[in-house]
């Protein structure tokens, strides 16, 4: 199987992508556990600070020694050049705020899963050309699940990841999978800056799990 196929099932399988940065190393390493324990087995980590890099290559330790089926991926991947710093960290998937052209042509050429943010048909349609299969909507909030059942029948082969503002409820996570999205991606509203600042680990492993049931239950009814 492709690494480009065994990413995206694994993120269609879980129905969501819980997503963070931290800069300390530590409080990084600890809500990977957790969110870990809780039944995570992929996970995106921000590039969002001048830490990342660091905490990625021992998030990659920490994954090799504790967690072996977990894909680790890189969010918010603005250029080619950190691109390749976190290919050579270890990174099993790429992630972008937009649609970022020579990034995507690149991670082509090595067979590796990359899904742009893109908040219009033009910026869909870019991505799809350049063969792109998962995209993120983004920003989420600003978008909603109308948006996704509006333009959903032009894009038939594409899988759909709403992040950004994506709620806990089951009222907001139910209204994106009726639109049609194969998973949606989680970041503040899951892992808060307010649990990470308390070191509250038990409570982001114990929120985790109880959206993976939620998805679960939506998914099968």
């Amino acid at each position: 199987m492709s690494n480009i196929q065994k990413v995206t099932d694994a993120i269609v399988n879980q129905g969501t992508l819980p997503l963070y940065f931290n800069a300390d190393e530590q409080v990084t390493l600890e809500v990977l556990k957790s969110i870990y324990k809780a039944g995570i087995r992929a996970v995106e980590y921000t590039n969002r600070g001048e830490a990342a890099l660091a905490n990625f290559k021992k998030m990659v330790e920490l994954r090799n020694s504790e967690m072996p089926d977990l894909l680790l991926g890189i969010g918010t991947i603005k250029n080619l050049e950190q691109a390749k710093d976190f290919e050579s960290a270890g990174a099993d998937f790429y992630i972008s705020p937009g649609f970022v052209p020579e990034v995507a042509e690149y991670l082509k050429s090595k067979n590796a899963f990359y899904s742009p943010g893109c908040m219009t048909p033009s910026e869909i349609i870019a991505a799809e050309n350049a063969g792109i299969g998962f995209i993120k909507l983004f920003p989420g909030n600003m978008l909603g699940p109308d948006f996704l059942s509006g333009i959903k029948d032009i894009f038939p082969k594409l899988l759909f990841m709403p992040t950004g503002g994506v709620d806990t409820t089951r009222e907001n996570i139910s209204g994106w999978f009726k639109a049609g999205v194969s998973a949606v991606g989680m970041g503040s509203k899951l892992i808060s800056k307010r649990l990470m600042a308390d070191k509250d680990y038990a409570t982001i492993e114990s929120e985790t799990k109880k959206v993976l049931e939620l998805i679960k239950d939506i998914k099968s009814n």
